[in-house]
C-alpha cells in the first residue's frame, strides 16, 4: 500500500489503545476496505462479510484470520446489527461504513443508523474516518486500481449519550448521533482529499 499507493495515514493518536469502538469510513471505492486496516496495526479490526465467502476452507481461514466474520445477508439486518453487538461486547474494534454500499461524488450520502445504533446500546466510541483519493484511483465499475495517493484521516472519537435508567437505546438520540458522524465524515473526506490532490468540488 505505502509503495503503490503512498498511504499517509494522518490522526493515528484517536486511535484508542484498548476496548471496543467502531471505525466508520466514507465509502467511494473497493480499496477502502483494505485500506482501512492501515487505521492500526496495534487491533485487529473485524470485518461484516457475506457468508458464502466462508464456503471454503480456504475462504473461511483466510476472512477469518484478516478479521472478517459473516453475517447471512439474506436474514433481516437485525441478525447482522446483533453480530456487531457481540463483537463490540467482546471488546473488539467493528468496521461499519455508514452509507452501506459505495457511493460516489464530494458529499456524504444518507448513511444508516447501524453505527450509531451500536455505539449507544454497546457504549462505545465511533471513529469517523476520511479517505482521499480511493475513488480516483479505483471508481465503480474500474477492474484495476491506478497508481494514485491515498490518504487517511482519522477524526476524534465521538461518544454516544449515557443510557437512560430504562436502558432502551431512544431512536432521537441514534438518528442525532448519525448526524454528528454525518457532519464530522464530511470534515475528513474534504480534508482527505485536499492531502491526496483530489479535492472535492461542489457546485
Amino acid at each position: 500500500a505505502r509503495l503503490f499507493f503512498r498511504v499517509q495515514v494522518h490522526g493515528k493518536e484517536h486511535v484508542p489503545d484498548q476496548g471496543a469502538f467502531i471505525v466508520s469510513p466514507i465509502h467511494r471505492s473497493n480499496l477502502d476496505t483494505p485500506l482501512i486496516a492501515n487505521v492500526t496495526r496495534k487491533r485487529r479490526l473485524r470485518y461484516m462479510g457475506k457468508e458464502s465467502l466462508w464456503k471454503t476452507r480456504f475462504g473461511a481461514w483466510f476472512f477469518t484470520t484478516a478479521g472478517g466474520f459473516p453475517v447471512d445477508r439474506a436474514t433481516a439486518d437485525r441478525d447482522a446489527l446483533r453480530a456487531c453487538l457481540e463483537v463490540a461486547e467482546r471488546g473488539e474494534p467493528l468496521v461499519m461504513f455508514p452509507e452501506g454500499t459505495r457511493q460516489f461524488g464530494p458529499t456524504v450520502c444518507e448513511m444508516f443508523d447501524g453505527p450509531s445504533y451500536v455505539a449507544c446500546r454497546a457504549q462505545v466510541p465511533i471513529l469517523p474516518i476520511g479517505l482521499g483519493g480511493t475513488e480516483a484511483a479505483m471508481p465503480k465499475g474500474a477492474k484495476l486500481p491506478r497508481p494514485r495517493k491515498l490518504v487517511i484521516v482519522i477524526g476524534e472519537p465521538i461518544y454516544p449519550p449515557p443510557p437512560p435508567p430504562s436502558g432502551r437505546v431512544p431512536r432521537r438520540a441514534v438518528r442525532e448521533l448519525t448526524q454528528q458522524l454525518g457532519e464530522e465524515i464530511q470534515v475528513l473526506f474534504d480534508e482527505a482529499q485536499v492531502l491526496a490532490g483530489t479535492p472535492n468540488q461542489t457546485s
